[in-house]
C-alpha cells in the first residue's frame, strides 16, 4: 500500500503556495542524487546523513548549533513521500543512503521493524520523552515530534449558519453535516489512513464499518490526497477560498488553524478554522540509526541532537508538528491558535501491523467502491 505523507508541514506548505508568499526557513544541505551513504565517508568523516521524507524542515541556525556542538555537518537527504522513502531503505538494508532515518510514524512502525532497517540506540535524554511515545523499548527508533489528525471547520460557515460545529466521530454521522464532510482516501493518504484508525480505535474492530456506512450515507466525499481536500474541496483554507470550494469540514491537522494565521498578510486575530478535538488521531514519528551505517557516531549524535531542547522547540514552525519532550516550549503562535488534544485516539502498533491492510481493503469495499 503506498501511503502519501501530508502533514501540517505540508499544509504550511500549501497555504505558502494559496498565498503566494515565500516560506523563510530552509533545510540545510540537501542533496537529492547522493547515493552509498549519502556522502558519508567512514568513521572519521565529518558528514552524517539524514534520510527523510519530503516534509523535513529544520532552521539554519538549529543545523548550525549542531555542528557547532558535534562538529559533524547534516546533510539532508530527501527522498519523497513517507510511505516511498520508507521503502527505498527496506529496498537498499544493509547497504543504507545514509546514516540515520527520519519520518517512520507509529502507522508504518512495524513495517520498518519487522524489516530489521535500524541499530538500536539509546538516544541521550529519552528519559524526558513523553512515556506514550516510546514505543520500542529495544530502542530501534527514536521518538522525534507527535502530530493530530482531525477534523478542521470553516468558523465562518458555521457562524453564517447559525450551527455548531462539529466535535465528535459521532457528530459527523449526524443529519445536520450531511454533505459536508471532505476526507482524504485511506489507501493513498496519511491523513487519510489516520483518520480511519481514528474510527476504528473509537467504534472498535467491528464497528468502524457500521460507522463509515453512516458518513458515507451522510454525503462524505472522498479525494485522493490531503493538498486535494484541504486546499480545493475545503472553504475555510487559504486555497479553498480561492477555489470556491464548497465543503466546511475537511480531515486535517490540529496545527492547520497556526499555519492559516502565519502565512496570512495581514495575520488575522483568529484563526478562520478550527479543530473538531473530539475526531484526532494521534501520529508519532521516529528517527533511527540505520543498519550498516558508515558514520555511525555521527548518525548517533544527530539522534541525540533530534531530541534536545534546541531541536523541539525549533521543530513547531518550521515542521508544524509537537515536540515529545516535556522541557520544550511551544511558540505563542501554536498555543494561541492551535488545538490542545487532551485525549487523542490511539491504536497500538502491533494492531496496525495485523489489521492495516484489511482495515484499508474493507473500508474501500465500503466506501470508495
Amino acid at each position: 500500500m503506498s501511503i502519501t505523507r501530508r502533514t501540517g508541514r505540508l499544509a504550511a506548505a500549501a497555504v505558502v503556495a494559496a498565498l503566494g508568499v515565500t516560506a523563510l526557513a530552509g533545510c540545510g544541505s540537501s542533496d537529492e542524487g547522493a547515493s552509498g551513504s549519502g556522502g558519508s565517508k567512514g568513521p572519521g568523516s565529518k558528514t552524517v546523513t539524514l534520510v527523510s521524507h519530503d516534509s523535513f524542515n529544520a532552521s539554519d541556525a538549529v543545523l548550525k548549533e549542531f555542528t557547532r556542538r558535534t562538529g559533524y555537518t547534516v546533510k539532508v537527504l530527501k527522498s519523497g513521500d513517507a510511505g516511498v522513502a520508507l521503502n527505498q531503505e527496506i529496498l537498499t538494508k544493509g547497504s543504507p543512503r545514509g546514516d540515520v532515518f527520519f519520518g517512520v510514524d507509529n502507522t508504518l512502525l512495524s513495517r520498518a521493524l519487522d524489516s530489521g532497517l535500524f541499530t538500536p540506540y539509546e538516544a541521550k535524554g529519552l528519559d524526558r520523552a513523553a512515556a506514550g511515545t516510546r514505543l520500542d523499548p529495544e530502542h530501534r527508533v527514536t521518538p522525534v515530534d507527535t502530530g493530530d489528525i482531525c477534523v478542521n471547520y470553516d468558523k465562518k460557515y458555521f457562524a453564517d449558519k447559525k450551527l455548531d460545529p462539529p466535535r465528535t466521530f459521532d457528530d459527523l454521522a449526524k443529519p445536520a453535516y450531511k454533505n459536508l464532510l471532505v476526507t482524504e482516501n485511506a489507501a493513498t493518504s496519511s491523513p487519510g489512513l489516520g483518520f480511519l484508525l481514528g474510527t476504528v480505535g473509537v467504534y472498535g474492530e467491528k464497528g468502524y464499518q457500521d460507522y463509515w456506512k453512516k458518513l458515507k450515507a451522510n454525503g462524505v466525499k472522498v479525494v485522493d490526497g490531503w493538498e486535494q481536500a484541504y486546499n480545493e474541496e475545503f472553504s475555510g483554507s487559504a486555497g479553498g477560498r480561492k477555489a470556491k470550494a464548497d465543503r466546511p469540514l475537511v480531515v486535517s491537522y490540529a496545527s492547520s488553524p497556526p499555519v492559516e494565521v502565519l502565512y496570512a498578510k495581514p495575520q488575522p486575530a483568529e484563526a478562520p478554522t478550527g479543530v473538531a478535538t473530539g475526531t484526532c488521531f494521534r501520529q508519532i514519528e521516529f528517527a533511527g540509526l540505520l543498519k550498516g551505517a558508515k558514520n555511525e557516531a555521527g548518525g548517533k549524535a544527530l539522534l541525540d541532537f533530534l531530541i534536545s531542547k534546541e531541536f523541539q522547540e525549533d521543530m513547531p514552525l518550521n515542521m508544524f508538528v509537537n515536540p515529545v519532550v516535556g522541557d520544550a516550549e511551544l511558540p505563542e503562535l501554536f498555543t494561541k491558535f492551535g488545538a490542545t488534544v487532551d485525549k487523542p485516539t490511539t491504536v497500538a502498533p502491533d494492531l496496525i501491523a495485523k489489521n492495516r491492510e484489511q482495515w484499508v481493503q474493507s473500508w474501500s469495499s465500503l466506501v470508495v467502491k
